[in-house]
């Protein structure tokens, strides 16, 4: 099992190392090897995604990251942007599926903004597609158009792209409570139309699977409003990125959720959903329980090692139950530590 670890920019670094730590307590016979991605990159080497963690993601069986990105290259030129490593790598692996889980643990029932009764129970999982849409659709920039400024991007979909990531949604509900929500705005883009057409005909590839359609402005109010009527959704690029950020916090912190991009073969790329929180960075305060959650996503869906992802995950509960919270989950009366204590307190219970 050979994994591609990057460690990326801000806390990247910080919480990469406790996961990497629990995957080597665990003695699975893994190795690893470090490569640049991200701002980091673009300091080294004037890419954010260079050719030699191209070649090493390539050859690795699993990639883990930590995040990409900060203020310091906001202002680069578009090419030198971390961001652009984040997308290369996913368009290079062929990293099409998205999935990201938004389950609230119940210790942390109180974190959340909502009321714990709308909240208590939760677990969604957001199925998003991820090389197409908007983000990679050609034509796209910025040009002068009768003397002033124009800026245009196109959405755009294939038959095929769309079937096999709600194929995936489809899957991935059989394993739940197979309830498949599917998310469009098809009452004004002709793409999603599309979309929803091949949702309906995909369907009957899944008689066992209730499936059901929501535009996307109403699942964004539904989701507050009662998140838990959702068991799996499945959507497009743009709305997935905004959809599974907003589901993110109804868990209290985008600090404890995972997510894994996965190709045909569950070839994938893992890495906490939030950010590179620059703010934070070299404190040691981050909280790293998403990234330790992402390396058991990672044994799951591509080592299909369940009793070593489970390990990973029962751990978690445990120092959750014993009352560790990082800043980001601090309650009173709770301990508070620091990034390198969180992953001490998993070692522990693993």
């Amino acid at each position: 099992m050979k994994i591609c670890v990057l460690p990326g920019d801000g806390i990247g670094p910080e919480i990469v190392a406790e996961a990497v730590r629990v995957l080597k307590a665990l003695d699975l016979g893994i190795e690893m090897e470090e490569a640049l991605l991200g701002g980091c990159a673009v300091d080294a080497t004037g890419d954010p995604y260079p050719a030699a963690t191209q070649k090493l993601a390539l050859a690795a069986d699993a990639v883990l990251l930590g995040a990409v990105g900060g203020p310091q290259w906001d202002n680069n030129p578009r090419e030198q942007r971390p961001e652009r490593g984040l997308l290369g790598i996913r368009k290079q692996l062929g990293l099409f599926a998205n999935l990201r889980p938004a389950i609230l643990y119940p210790e942390l029932a109180n974190a959340s903004t909502l009321k714990p009764e709308v909240v208590a129970g939760l677990d969604i999982l957001i199925v998003r597609e991820l090389t197409g849409d908007i983000y990679f659709g050609q034509p796209r920039g910025i040009e002068v158009r009768n003397g002033e400024r124009f800026g245009f991007n196109t959405m755009h979909y294939t038959e095929s792209e769309i079937r096999r990531i709600l194929r995936v949604a489809f899957e991935a509900a059989r394993k739940r409570r197979r309830k498949l929500c599917s998310v469009d705005k098809m009452n004004v883009l002709e793409c999603t139309q599309l979309w929803r057409d091949i949702a309906i005909e995909t369907a009957n590839e899944y008689p066992d699977v209730e499936l059901s359609h929501m535009l996307v402005d109403n699942a964004a109010m539904q989701l507050v409003k009662n998140p838990k009527q959702f068991d799996v959704m499945v959507t497009g690029n743009m709305f997935g990125d905004i959809l599974s950020d907003e589901a993110s916090m109804l868990t209290g912190s985008i600090g404890m959720l995972p997510s894994a991009s996965l190709d045909a073969s569950n070839k994938g790329l893992y890495e906490p959903s939030h950010g590179s929180a620059p703010d934070i960075a070299g404190k040691g305060v981050a909280n790293p329980l998403a990234t330790i959650l992402s390396a058991a996503m990672m044994l799951r869906y591509t080592f299909a090692n369940e009793a070593a992802a489970r390990r990973i995950e029962d751990a978690v509960k445990k120092v959750l139950a014993q009352g560790f919270r990082t800043g980001d989950i601090y309650e009173p009366g709770m301990k508070k530590v620091g990034t390198r204590e969180m992953g001490d307190a998993v070692l522990a219970a693993l």
